[in-house]
């Protein structure tokens, strides 16, 4: 793997809510112990995000012991109004993330836009800076801070726990802009924790799939990035 399209950051939050989405819909909703892939991706996409690319999560690290804590809510219902539900959330939660960036091969558009160093020196500072978009851990309702690590340093409460096995559970949806398919599916696998850290598989080596409906490309132009080039050196430069 390049240095020049990795980062490595800290996330942490009183509160986090890591679901399967295609049972959340309404009612009670309990977490999992342990973030998604997809969870994390949508972190680094609040830190820094271009069509041009895709980002891969390569690990996680879990920093404190797994607690639970639950409270009562009053999620607004699709007919309007509110209802009363229990939802049971992670409680003080840390995280250390390493992750990748990769072309989107089916952005062709956007090829000339393929500038490494550009691109990664964006995505450090955007890590200093705590995030381009504020950060949430799984749901809006839990707000989510980030900062600058190296992976693997200090110690975890499950640095000596062995192997915990969570069985199938949600990797992350497989959207039509990164696989060129005009469908949305969502992706499982059998995920395994090792002395807290969790080793994730690749998107297309996920076995289990479920399609969940047609979806569209939203189109993006070179244009577009072309006169985003600017701004993105100038805030990288600190002179906006």
């Amino acid at each position: 793997m390049s240095v020049k399209n990795s980062i490595e950051f800290k996330v942490h939050g009183r509160y986090a809510l890591f679901t399967d989405p295609l049972t959340k819909v309404g009612g009670e909703k309990c977490s999992y112990h342990v973030p998604t892939y997809e969870a994390l991706k949508g972190i680094v996409k609040s830190i820094y995000w271009k069509p041009t690319l895709i980002w891969v999560i390569d690990e996680v690290r879990v920093m404190k012991r797994i607690r639970t804590q639950t409270k009562g809510t009053k999620p607004q219902e699709f007919g309007g109004g509110n209802t009363l539900a229990i939802y049971t959330f992670l409680a003080d939660v840390e995280y250390q993330v390493r992750a990748h960036f990769e072309w989107n091969s089916h952005r062709a558009a956007l090829k000339e836009d393929q500038i490494e160093g550009k691109h990664f020196a964006i995505a450090q500072r955007m890590v200093e800076r705590g995030g381009r978009q504020d950060i949430f851990l799984g749901t809006r309702d839990c707000q989510g801070y980030v900062e600058p690590c190296k992976f693997g340093d200090g110690s975890g409460d499950l640095d000596d726990a062995g192997e915990l096995a969570f069985g199938l559970m949600f990797h992350g949806f497989d959207y039509p802009d990164e696989t060129g398919d005009q469908k949305l599916h969502a992706r499982f696998w059998r995920q395994t924790m090792n002395n807290g850290v969790i080793r994730f598989d690749r998107p297309e080596d996920c076995a289990v799939h479920r399609y969940v409906r047609d979806m569209t490309v939203k189109p993006f132009g070179i244009d577009e990035s072309q006169r985003s080039v600017v701004a993105e050196y100038a805030e990288l430069e600190g002179l906006e």
